[in-house]
């Protein structure tokens, strides 16, 4: 085995508890963030990079990581988006042939911190029973009361704007540019594969700041609007959701996904909420209430739409519900060529279930453009 002796550390929870384990490699860190879990048993290389990860502490529930190492066709985006990784246990060697690197050294080289050796179970459990907190993961294993002092100090994710760390800080073009449509994507944390799906869709896309205002994104004259997935808060996106509002005003087909779909919910006054622990994996069951169909979708997100806002809310239609606990997981407008769900359509690794949704998308920009002609 590699790393006969590796080093002691500790995850400890915002109201006190400890877990332990020992540190993934040889060394030596410290990492903050929220803790939360995926359910996923595959793809765990693209968690690792979506962006809307970031900031979270990432529990993976499936007892071995690693195994069949990392491939650079695998990812969500530039780098690794989670600030750490917790696992039962940690696989130092991959036999998957087409991998391109251990998943040791994959995150080395984004300097991420992980632990294993964790009683993933038992800590899944209390996060379930207790909500998702923010942790530290630590080699400081002595110095609890420090890490206290500084977990203490560090800020919840309620109210947190995360968007801005990881959209992309100028415009940049996506797809042939010669396609039959294109699509202004509002990035607050955009997944490549969503941008995959709209190309091979016959799209050329090009991907805006997540603070940029409609009137910059018209000026391209694009068919559609696009607003993407995210991490964080969406309450305090403000000029995104003013920039939803103007699109939605505009008439022009809008598609939003998990974060983009809380965007342009608050873009209708509707307002959004932090959940217990979340949705994260690839196996959430949710029921199209326009088809009577159910669907196995994969997920990711923290916060929800207000159900009971929806409801009354004169001009949206819930057209999707998570059958677990049957929260919002779509809606679309009446008098608006707008739609957003809450889950991934996009899922790469993941259920294909829901990927008619961006041929849904398509459908309505084919649409409109033929009435518009």
């Amino acid at each position: 085995m590699k790393y006969q002796t590796r080093k002691r550390a500790i995850l400890l929870l915002a109201d006190g508890t400890i877990f332990h384990g020992k540190v993934v490699g040889d060394n030596e860190g410290t990492a903050f963030g929220e803790v939360c879990f995926n359910t996923g048993m595959t793809g765990y290389q693209e968690i690792f990079t979506d962006p809307s990860y970031f900031g979270q502490l990432m529990v993976t529930t499936n007892a071995h990581i690693g195994n069949y190492g990392a491939n650079d066709n695998e990812v969500e985006s530039d780098s690794v988006k989670i600030a750490g990784l917790i696992c039962k246990n940690f696989s130092y060697n991959y036999s998957r042939t087409d991998s391109h690197s251990s998943l040791e050294d994959f995150l080395a080289k984004s300097n991420l911190f992980a632990i294993s050796d964790v009683d993933t179970r038992a800590l899944v459990s209390y996060i379930r029973d207790n909500g998702a907190m923010n942790a530290v993961i630590s080699t400081k294993v002595d110095e609890v009361d420090a890490l206290k002092k500084e977990l203490a100090n560090f800020p919840s994710m309620k109210g947190l704007e995360l968007a801005s760390k990881v959209s992309t800080k100028t415009p940049y073009y996506y797809g042939d540019e010669n396609a039959t449509y294109k699509i202004a994507a509002l990035d607050i944390g955009i997944k490549k594969n969503i941008l995959r799906n709209l190309a091979k869709r016959d799209a050329y896309i090009k991907v805006f700041p997540y603070d940029t205002t409609f009137e910059t994104m018209k000026a391209w004259q694009p068919d559609a609007y696009f607003i993407s997935n995210g991490p964080g808060d969406p309450e305090p996106l403000t000029q995104a959701i003013a920039t939803a509002k103007d699109i939605i005003a505009s008439n022009t087909p809008l598609f939003g996904i998990c974060l983009g779909h809380q965007v342009i919910a608050l873009a209708n006054g509707i307002s959004t909420y932090k959940m217990h622990n979340g949705h994260r994996g690839i196996n959430h069951p949710v029921k199209n209430m326009i088809t009577g169909k159910g669907e196995i979708t994969s997920q990711n997100h923290g916060f929800a739409i207000d159900k009971e806002d929806t409801v009354s809310h004169p001009d949206i239609e819930i057209t999707h519900v998570h059958l677990n606990d049957d929260t919002v997981a779509g809606i679309r407008m009446k008098s608006k060529n707008v739609f957003s769900v809450q889950y991934h359509p996009e899922a790469s690794p993941g259920p294909h279930d829901a990927e008619y949704l961006f041929d849904q998308f398509f459908d309505l920009i084919a649409t409109v453009s033929t009435v518009t002609v």
